[in-house]
């Protein structure tokens, strides 16, 4: 949203009337502008965002596809009124949030006899009849004494009166952080119609900040909808706290565990917190998950709820995938007790004068069981980074790069070992396809893409007009690719809003010739350059595609600038002295090749860009293809004397008596060459700078690999590549975005992948320590050189 004035910018930006504060306005209001409006693609007013798989579940798209519904527009949570109650008049505008919770359904929750069923499951019996907790006289009692810490967990329910209590402090504490809460209203009446079908709905996001584990219950309690259990990570260990928790449906850690590791490793807690889904599940209850691929975190929900659903606990549940968008994401600490939220709650509330705004989409209902019991979710026997890519790297051989990555980190073999191989391959996918889902129908925010400009594109500094038009330039790009964004209005107050809210991470000059239109830059500081960073990362997600396909370009650009040409790009014969300066790349790139490069880096790739349905191959060539329809290739031209059918082909093909043509064998493969020879397009710079920070990181851990005294813990060896990174960064004086600490965890986990780092299990804990093969230096070298291949500077 553009409506609210800041500080740092006003003079140079806008006029006085536009410094006055405006009362805040809806996303209808904005939309009827006519003045400079940001204007839909094509007409349209919202990109149709968040259907569910066509592959993998082709039903549940067709009754979406088979309804006509209008557009119902948006509605801010945090704007309530008195038409949102059944009263009105003076005294209800003044007390009409408390009448608003107050009238809003609570559905019955009750946790009776749930202890009694839970320890009785053939689950919790078998865990409980180990020789590890069974007591040597085989007395029954003194084992389920094993089950005291586990008893709040399973006891954890919905308290109505708390709820609305909590409901209502939450609708207060937002509104003095967030100017707006929108929520589609297109996605609501479909989670209305399948809460009605019996099935269980379970919500999965992607965790940003502690914030998600408030909104989502909050959203669905206003719009009349069964609140979730949550089924949380995060650890406290004041009692009172912990018991207002779980009167809200959040299943917390068991209280002795440190990290939520230490806690599914424990056969019994595993096997009490499977039951306890599938007794939530057999209720009817709804659940909310949060997933990462990054931080394999949220598999073994996923896997429990599949196991529910397969054992007949239950006939089916539908996944609901959610995506949560902030102008700004709330920087906050996870709270452990109670001064620590109370602590929380004041960052939240000091932390920014300048409020943002949130946007949540609800993706379409679909059904686990057709995902995963029809087989429209195909789980083809993958292979391990290192088989893929080793070949390449040390051998140069491409034979091998053809095939799905595997990942299992994200589902250990210690989490769930009852789980045969099929079943946790599965998982693993559901989890991948989910995490993707939930990435794909979050909404780009204003501050997104100014960020991303100003870091990918324009980072040495750029004029206000010229960004102005350059966000323009990029909201038709996305809108183009169906994401939806999150704000509305003029484009000079969409564009200034989101610089008032960068304010802390810019510098502005004003410009020597033109003082109307000052100069903008990112300043050149860690903090500042890690925030936007991290605000422009959703423009990677939605620029994947061409964002691979860009790198693969640029690495064959630099084997011919390297070598004066090559025997797999054809061309002119460039000589070694004419590579130099502004280089004309007049040269044509092999399909083949171009595709060979681009599957090399979706290999790379950390999980939640590629959907699991999708094979790397097919990823590659799309990658290919977005570059040709976005106009940084075009087809190689075809002698007008040749024959189409001999393309490429130096002996004369002989045409059957019938001139048919069938015959004709197929041509080699198609050529492209850059759409501006004599200057490489500045598009296609922008797209590889996409990638740069994780590919960089790769090569600065890759360099670093001889300073580690391996074998260390797992969080030792991470905090020393992540203080390799920022000293490597802080040394160059640049390149901050390469030193974050998820970076810095991809970065590990990639390693670990390609076999550079070797896991081992020593006393209950992991060990990381370089392989022998790679404390070579040719082979450090090698791999370094591969890598780098991909990264434009």
């Amino acid at each position: 949203m553009a409506q609210e004035s800041g500080y740092g910018f006003t003079e140079a930006l806008i006029s006085q009337g536009t410094q006055q504060k405006r009362p805040a306005l809806s996303w209808g209001s904005k939309i009827k502008k006519k003045l400079k409006t940001v204007a839909p693609y094509l007409g349209k007013f919202r990109p149709s965002v968040g259907q569910c798989c066509h592959q993998c579940t082709p039903d549940s798209l067709g009754k979406k596809l088979g309804q006509t519904i209008p557009s119902l527009g948006f509605h801010n949570l945090l704007s309530v009124n008195e038409t949102h109650t059944r009263y009105r008049g003076w005294l209800v505008r003044r007390v009409c949030c408390v009448l608003l919770v107050r009238g809003c359904r609570v559905y019955p929750s009750p946790a009776t006899d749930r202890v009694e069923r839970v320890s009785q499951s053939n689950r919790v019996q078998k865990a409980l009849s180990s020789p590890d907790i069974a007591p040597t006289g085989g007395d029954t009692w003194g084992s389920l004494t094993h089950l005291t810490p586990y008893i709040p967990l399973i006891n954890t329910c919905i308290s109505p009166q708390l709820l609305r209590l909590v409901g209502w402090v939450l609708l207060k504490v937002f509104g003095s952080v967030f100017c707006s809460v929108q929520v589609n209203l297109n996605h609501m009446a479909p989670l209305h119609r399948a809460s009605k079908q019996g099935a269980s709905l379970v919500y999965v996001c992607v965790p940003q900040s502690i914030v998600d584990y408030a909104l989502i219950p909050l959203v669905l309690f206003c719009h009349n909808l069964r609140v979730p259990y949550t089924l949380c990570h995060l650890q406290t260990h004041n009692n009172w706290f912990r018991s207002v928790l779980q009167r809200l449906g959040v299943v917390l850690l068991p209280p002795d565990p440190i990290t939520e590791q230490e806690a599914e490793t424990d056969n019994l807690y595993s096997s009490v917190m499977t039951s306890l889904v599938g007794e939530l599940l057999c209720e009817g209850q709804v659940l909310s998950v949060c997933v990462s691929g990054e931080s394999w975190r949220g598999g073994q929900w996923l896997a429990r709820i599949r196991l529910a659903v397969r054992e007949g606990v239950v006939p089916d549940v539908h996944l609901v995938p959610v995506g949560i968008s902030y102008d700004c994401v709330p920087n906050t600490s996870t709270p452990v007790g109670l001064l620590s939220t109370l602590r929380c709650v004041f960052s939240l509330l000091c932390g920014n004068r300048q409020r943002s705004s949130v946007r949540i989409h609800f993706a379409q209902p679909f059904s686990l069981k057709e995902m995963c019991d029809t087989g429209k979710c195909r789980v083809d026997g993958g292979r391990p980074l290192q088989d893929l890519l080793l070949p390449t790297i040390l051998h140069n051989r491409s034979d091998a790069i053809f095939g799905q990555r595997t990942m299992s980190w994200i589902l250990p073999p210690r989490y769930l070992p009852e789980l045969c191989q099929s079943e946790r391959d599965l998982s693993i996918a559901l989890t991948l396809h989910l995490t993707y889902s939930t990435m794909s129908c979050m909404a780009v925010m204003s501050t997104s893409l100014v960020s991303c400009l100003l870091l990918h594109k324009h980072r040495k500094g750029v004029c206000l007009s010229v960004l102005c038009r350059d966000v323009a330039w990029l909201l038709e790009e996305i809108l183009f690719r169906n994401r939806d964004v999150g704000f509305g209005g003029s484009l000079v107050g969409v564009v200034y809003h989101s610089l008032t809210l960068l304010t802390p991470h810019l510098t502005l000059a004003a410009h020597p010739k033109d003082r109307s239109d000052p100069l903008i830059a990112p300043h050149p500081s860690l903090s500042a350059t890690l925030s936007l960073s991290r605000h422009s990362q959703i423009l990677t997600h939605t620029f994947i595609h061409e964002a691979v396909g860009a790198c693969a370009v640029s690495a064959m650009l630099c084997e011919v600038a390297g070598c004066g040409g090559s025997s797999r790009i054809r061309g002119e014969e460039i000589k070694g002295d004419e590579v130099r300066g502004e280089m004309e790349f007049d040269v044509a790139l092999c399909q083949d090749e171009l595709t060979e490069r681009a599957l090399q880096l979706t290999h790379l790739l950390p999980p939640g860009y590629i959907p699991p349905c999708q094979s790397s191959h097919g990823f590659a060539l799309d990658a290919v293809d977005t570059l040709v329809r976005c106009g940084i290739l075009v087809m190689e031209e075809v002698p007008s004397d040749t024959p189409i059918c001999d393309f490429w082909r130096k002996g004369a093909l002989t045409w059957s008596a019938s001139d048919d043509h069938s015959d004709c064998e197929e041509g080699e493969a198609r050529s492209f060459k850059l759409s501006q020879p004599s200057q490489c397009p500045e598009l296609l710079f922008f797209l590889c700078s996409l990638m740069a920070g994780y590919l960089r990181a790769l090569c600065w851990a890759t360099k670093g690999l001889d300073l580690l005294d391996t074998p260390l813990p797992e969080a030792v060896c991470l905090g020393q590549i992540h203080s390799h990174l920022c000293y490597t960064a802080q040394r160059d004086r640049g390149h901050y975005e390469s030193c974050s600490e998820e970076v810095a965890r991809v970065t590990v986990r990639t390693l670990t992948d390609l076999g550079v780092l070797v896991e081992d299990q020593q006393r209950g804990c992991v060990f990381l320590g370089v392989s022998p093969l790679f404390q070579q230096t040719d082979n450090r070298q090698k791999l370094h050189s591969f890598v780098s291949q991909f990264l434009y500077d």
